[in-house]
This record gives structure tokens, C-alpha cells and sequence, in this order.
């Protein structure tokens, strides 16, 4: 595995490329789009980068967990064949200044609840698109909003890349894997239960939304919504627990492919 740092320095890979962008800190989802790339393509690179301008509270972005060398055990694990851990100023220099204003895709949900979070979404995706040049990409249904995002920015700019969504991956007791869990005390663990609890409890309601309100708990919700993904729909949620902010979805109708 080669882990490289500048965008001149990523070597040619033969055949067709997955790319799994990641921010690190990762765990067993992480894991399960690196498998799933791992089998659909000829090499595999995992990006690397805590890309600030995906985060609206700045106190967010220094608590993000960061440990480089666990990710890079992982990502050998993993067959990846080459690591692109770039600094800020390689993909971001000061005198940056393009950037890609997502539209409807970007509204209601993570997009009221964090401005911005969509515009350093799509422009790092597609800078990263650009740099790596994959066949497919890869990314966690837990991130439903951030999917539709990144399909409309394809499609509306005719990036020639697939994007793929790989089904959320839960500990036992039904938690969404997330980096930020590891911030959670384990009274917060114990609440933060309720989220995933709710959202498949009302996955079978006439009124899904009111009834995942409902279920949570006494946890006070940023938005529940249902979210349409073009091949799936998903009931979607967003909480916090303590300081820390959660979020996660169930299928409603269709398939995550």
C-alpha cells in the first residue's frame, strides 16, 4: 500500500479504480465500502482528509477523532492500494476560490441543519473525482442526504464516475457506526438508542415521520423527514445526544445499490 500526500505524486493504477473518501477515524463501515470496492475494482484508493469546509461549527471540526496510523492499518487490511492523505492547502490553497453550490438535493435536513456542510461536500467529491479519476465511488447509506448530493452534482456535470451506496452498517445493539460515537459516554450511548429505535419503529406507519417523533424518547430532533434517494426512499433523523450529533435513516421503499 502506498500512502501519498500530493495530488503529483498519486501513481497510475491499471484498470478500473474505486475511490472510498473518507475523513478518517475509521471503523466497521468504513470497512464494509472498502470491501465492497475491493471486489468491483482492479485497484482501490481511499482518500484521507478532514475537510474543514464540510463543517459549520469549528469547535465540531478540532473535536473530529484522528488517528492516522489505525486508519492506515485498516486500509492495508483492506487491500487499498493507495492511500491520498492530503494536507488542507493541497486540496483548499489560500487562494482557492471555485466552489460547487449544490441546489434542491442540498435543501431541508443536513442542509438547513449545518449551512455549508453541501458546498464542501460536492467540492471536495468532485475535486477528488477529478484528481483520482475512479470508475465508482462509494458511499454509506447512513449519509443519504450527502448520497443524493453527490448523484445530482454527477449527473448535472456529467462526472463519468458510479456512485455506489453500501447499506449502513450497526453494532448489536443497533447504533449506526459513526466516528463520532466514540464520543459518547455510556449514559449518551444508552440514549442515543432511542434514534435507531424510532426510525424502525415508524418504518411501517401511515405517518412515518410523526410516528419516529413519537418513538424517540424524550431526544429532541433536528428533523425527521423522508428523503428520496431516485432509486430508494428513506426515513431520515438527526439528534443530539449530550454534545454529540447523530444522525440515521431506515429504507423505506426501493433498494440502497
Amino acid at each position: 500500500m502506498k500512502v501519498v500526500r500530493t495530488i503529483v505524486e498519486l501513481p497510475e493504477l491499471g484498470g478500473e479504480v474505486g475511490l472510498v473518501p473518507t475523513m478518517g477515524a475509521l471503523h466497521a463501515g468504513h470497512r464494509a465500502l472498502l470491501d465492497r470496492a475491493r471486489a468491483e475494482n482492479d485497484a482501490i484508493v481511499m482518500s484521507l482528509f478532514v475537510n474543514a469546509a464540510q463543517f459549520d461549527d469549528p469547535a465540531d471540526f478540532a473535536a473530529y477523532p484522528r488517528d492516522e496510523a489505525a486508519d492506515l492499518r485498516m486500509a492495508e487490511e483492506a487491500g487499498v492500494d493507495v492511500v491520498f492523505a492530503p494536507s488542507a492547502h493541497e486540496l483548499f490553497p489560500p487562494d482557492f476560490e471555485t466552489w460547487v453550490e449544490p441546489g434542491v438535493a442540498a435543501r431541508g435536513g443536513e442542509g438547513d441543519a449545518r449551512p455549508g456542510h453541501f458546498r464542501g461536500v460536492a467540492t471536495v467529491c468532485l475535486k477528488l473525482f477529478q484528481i483520482v479519476r475512479p470508475a465508482r465511488a462509494y458511499f454509506g447509506q447512513k449519509d443519504a442526504q450527502q448520497v443524493a448530493v453527490v448523484r445530482r452534482m454527477v449527473r448535472d456535470l456529467n462526472v463519468p464516475v458510479a456512485i455506489r451506496v453500501v447499506p449502513t452498517v450497526r453494532d448489536p445493539d443497533g447504533l449506526a457506526l459513526s466516528s463520532r460515537n466514540v464520543r459518547l459516554a455510556p449514559d449518551e450511548r444508552e440514549r442515543a438508542l432511542a434514534l435507531p429505535r424510532a426510525l424502525a419503529s415508524a418504518r411501517d406507519a401511515a405517518d412515518p415521520v410523526a410516528a419516529a417523533r413519537a418513538a424517540l424518547n424524550g431526544l429532541e430532533p433536528e428533523y425527521v423527514e423522508v428523503r428520496d434517494l431516485g432509486d430508494a426512499t428513506v426515513l431520515a433523523a438527526a439528534v443530539r445526544v449530550g454534545a454529540i450529533r447523530l444522525i440515521d435513516n431506515v429504507l423505506l421503499e426501493g433498494a440502497i445499490g
